[in-house]
């Protein structure tokens, strides 16, 4: 992935928050037919320090089993909020002209290498707490306890768990950082006005507010 110094984000805490508010990954393997992508929700787990492993599940039915054999690295990437930035929303639009629209968006990427976990105790642990990650905001959460024992077990007999220590962890943070304070005042108001930008996205420009230029 292409990182210019000012889009770098090298924080770990900050790189795991987007892990954790976005779980869904694009799992990159090597296959046997070159690359494969599936998409997978994992669970971050904070051991061992400082990167972390990424845990999940997929069905015994799915061929990405062949690629984790192999023993080669994959990659998990994980998308944050983004949006389309007009140049119209820049304040140095009418003073110079000299602006060109772009696409602002967060992403993590993670290596390792995939091992499958064969363990209905160890899967049906990884159910309970990922399912209780999020179901948390929800008034009445839903948990694996709550569906039938026998039914819950026969899924899990079809499945089996995945899990990555996290050997390399890299962020981009492509959020006007690099555009004067005006400039990022305009497309806070530019992405509050349209509704295009996520509140997230509004608070990952905010925190660049106060950078010197």
């Amino acid at each position: 992935m292409y990182i210019p110094k000012h889009f770098e984000e090298l924080r770990i805490d900050v790189l795991h928050q987007l892990i954790h508010t976005h779980p869904l990954a694009t799992l990159v393997t090597m296959s046997s037919n070159g690359l494969n992508a599936n998409h997978i929700p994992l669970s971050l787990q904070p051991f061992p320090q400082p990167l972390g492993t990424l845990q999940g599940h997929i069905a015994r039915a799915n061929t990405m089993l062949t690629d984790i054999a192999s023993g080669s690295e994959v990659l998990a990437i994980f998308h944050g909020a983004q949006s389309y930035i007009s140049p119209s929303w820049y304040a140095t639009q009418k003073e110079t002209g000299k602006v060109v629209p772009t696409w602002n968006y967060s992403v993590v990427h993670a290596y390792g290498i995939l091992k499958t976990v064969d363990d209905s105790k160890w899967l049906h642990r990884h159910l309970e707490q990922f399912t209780a990650q999020n179901e948390a905001a929800f008034s009445t959460p839903w948990a694996l306890s709550d569906a039938p024992q026998e039914f819950t077990e026969k899924l899990i007999n079809h499945i089996i768990g995945i899990e990555m220590q996290i050997t390399r962890l890299h962020g981009k943070w492509k959020v006007s950082q690099n555009q004067p304070q005006n400039n990022r005042d305009g497309v806070i108001k530019g992405l509050k006005q349209h509704q295009n930008g996520s509140d997230e996205m509004l608070k990952m420009i905010g925190m660049f507010s106060n950078v010197d230029e």
